[in-house]
């Protein structure tokens, strides 16, 4: 018995160590990603490691299938094509060939899509983005086109290199930054404001990864020590604000109220968002005040934010504009249609030229003509896109079941 104790207490111990160097690369992690020199490769080769110390399934599994492991990614590759091959075989993409592709991976007994973004699945499944090749192996190539000043090779584009890149680190802090909080403060009692923290971010995260990693980076800023991160934190606030109001409410030459919502407007733009979605006529009074009092107070964190940029910078002010925000940010998204954003289809105005040609089901050229097109049409028709050479009715009906051609 006495033994059984003894190795029940040396596994405990280890596992306790484990933990302790897990927590220790992950913010490695954290801290290496926010340097853009920094290593994609690297931090996912942490992160593997750091999932076998924690054991976690998920965090192994995925990080495998950014080293190209073929176990994992060779699934997934059958289950792009035979998603794409039976959408084509249909006017629309209908659920039943969406079942008919997951059961390329059910016979394979390996559930992958699930651990797959659609961001993820959309970048990789552009082969001039390097598609599920090892991450290294990508970032390589990507780093010859800059060296060489070469934007692509027949086989690879830069541009589309540079998303498939991007995608994969904003995943990367995104899974750091969850594994940390779930295990750096686990014996610690959870706080109100840690629920309505993770709550907010997980709804950023469905809206825009982007804007969630802005957050993110701000709160972790005005925990540091250093001055000058407290002012980045409030230039980020400003920064996450104007890209929040342009999920929510995109510019438009139209006035609500007297109000312009153009580009720069993007406060005004929060307001008319709160307008539009605030339906329960009980609650009008209430809701004007309350925007009014957004309103005011995003006046004030822009001219925190110049203070901050400018001049000395209490940390107190940047702490309690943070954590304003989180409170603000959980009261703004309740109104939020969240499905909106879950089965979002990419616009036609501001998709990329990869959402274009692997979401819209279109060749490379035809997505090319559908850029130039936007560049000097305001509205975009079915008519116009019939003109494209190749761009027959079938595709074009294909084309409208994944991409949107109305004004946002």
């Amino acid at each position: 018995m006495r033994r059984l104790s003894l190795c029940a207490s040396i596994e405990k111990n280890n596992m306790a160590t484990k933990k302790e160097n897990a927590i220790i690369l992950l913010e490695e992690v954290l801290e290496n990603l926010e340097n853009p020199k920094y290593s994609i490769f690297s931090a996912i080769q942490k992160l593997n490691r750091i999932g076998k110390l924690l054991n976690e399934k998920n965090l192994i599994i995925w990080t495998e299938i950014q080293l190209g492991n073929s176990n994992y990614t060779i699934p997934l590759e059958k289950w792009i094509e035979s998603y794409l091959e039976n959408s084509k075989k249909k006017d629309k993409v209908s659920q039943e060939n969406l079942d008919k592709a997951t059961d390329v991976l059910n016979k394979l007994n390996v559930e992958l899509v699930s651990m797959v973004s659609n961001e993820e699945l959309t970048a990789k499944a552009t082969a001039s983005g390097g598609g599920f090749e090892n991450i290294g192996f990508i970032e390589e190539k990507y780093n010859d086109f800059v060296k060489t000043k070469r934007g692509n090779d027949g086989t690879y584009y830069k541009g589309s290199l540079m998303t498939t890149l991007s995608t994969i680190k904003s995943l990367a802090y995104k899974k750091a930054s969850l594994y940390h909080s779930k295990y750096a403060y686990e014996a610690l009692p959870e706080s109100n404001f840690e629920v309505l923290k993770k709550k907010t971010e997980d709804v950023l995260f469905e809206i825009d990864p982007e804007i969630a990693e802005l957050l993110l980076l701000a709160f972790k800023s005005v925990s540091s020590d250093n001055q000058e991160e407290w002012s980045q934190a409030l230039t980020s606030c400003r920064r996450f604000f104007e890209k929040l109001a342009d999920n929510l409410y995109p510019a438009t030459d139209l006035k609500l109220n007297d109000r312009s919502l153009t580009q720069e407007n993007y406060i005004n733009r929060l307001w008319a968002y709160m307008d539009r979605n605030i339906e329960s006529k009980s609650n009008k009074d209430i809701a004007k005040k309350h925007v009014d009092l957004l309103g005011a107070y995003l006046q004030g964190l822009y001219r925190m934010t110049n203070k901050g940029v400018h001049s000395d910078l209490n940390r107190f002010e940047a702490i309690k504009t943070v954590m304003h925000i989180y409170l603000l940010c959980a009261d703004l998204l309740e109104y939020l249609d969240k499905d909106k954003f879950r089965n979002k289809k990419p616009n036609i105005y501001n998709a990329t030229l990869d959402e274009l040609e692997v979401i819209g089901n279109v060749n490379r050229n035809i997505a090319k003509e559908i850029i130039k097109l936007r560049v000097v049409n305001k509205q975009i028709t079915s008519e116009l896109l019939l003109k494209i050479p190749g761009f027959g009715k079938k595709t074009l009906d294909m084309f409208l079941n994944n991409i949107s051609i109305e004004k946002e």
